[in-house]
């Protein structure tokens, strides 16, 4: 499979030759050519579906499988943000819970959850992450731009929730509560911080849907 990122507002372009497949969430295809077939499924059994609707990317993947050469399937991403191409290669991948856009088949896609469930489910969007593994390619979408840190052993790094978007399986990863109740209820920041503990790489994103759909809210007409 060929494959190619383009566009301010970034999309991915696959070009499939007979036989070749690509994998994605229900809803994110926006268009191709007519020489793909759609095979609808949960993908590992009605488990791991409903451990991905967890994530909001619904129990069903579909899989698109080329029936003749030269052909055309196009994801676009959901927000301005960046498109991310990883080659898998046995290694595991965590990413913020709407990242995964599309992949090869051998790729595998699991639910994460924090250590401390209850943590986790008390500070909301963070406690829920996407978790891939397998071999070939993985396209994962992120919104706004992107910023690496390399965290050595022990090096700590405290991030809104909203702004994780991928880190290695070698980083630690729990939900920290910010310290003192007039900081929580006049900070700003939120209750809740996901705290990164090296060693291994973090990829932060710059413009989350939380902060982005407060600033539109409210110029959003309401009755009365």
């Amino acid at each position: 499979m060929e494959f190619e990122i383009f566009g301010k507002y970034p999309a991915l372009r696959c070009k499939l030759d007979r036989g070749d497949v690509v994998v994605t969430s229900s809803g994110n295809m926006s268009w191709m050519t007519q020489g793909l077939e759609l095979e609808t499924s949960s993908r590992g059994g009605l488990f791991k579906g409903f451990a991905r609707a967890i994530t909001g990317e619904g129990m069903f993947q579909n899989t698109y499988r080329a029936v003749s050469n030269q052909q055309e399937i196009v994801f676009a991403a959901s927000l301005p943000g960046e498109i991310v191409h990883i080659v898998m290669n046995g290694q595991v991948v965590m990413a913020q819970k709407s990242a995964f856009l599309a992949s090869t088949e051998h790729v595998d896609f699991e639910v994460a959850l924090t250590k401390k469930f209850s943590a986790g489910l008390i500070g909301g969007e963070g406690f829920v992450l996407q978790q891939f593994s397998g071999k070939g390619d993985l396209f994962l979408e992120a919104d706004g731009s992107l910023v690496d840190y390399q965290l050595s052993h022990g090096e700590i790094l405290l991030v809104d929730q909203g702004h994780v978007f991928m880190f290695d399986e070698s980083i630690t990863y729990s939900i920290e509560t910010v310290k003192g109740l007039k900081n929580v209820l006049f900070g700003g920041e939120g209750a809740f911080l996901v705290k990164l503990v090296g060693p291994g790489k973090v990829t932060l994103q710059t413009m989350p849907i939380s902060t982005l759909a407060s600033q539109i809210v409210p110029y959003v007409p309401s009755e009365g």
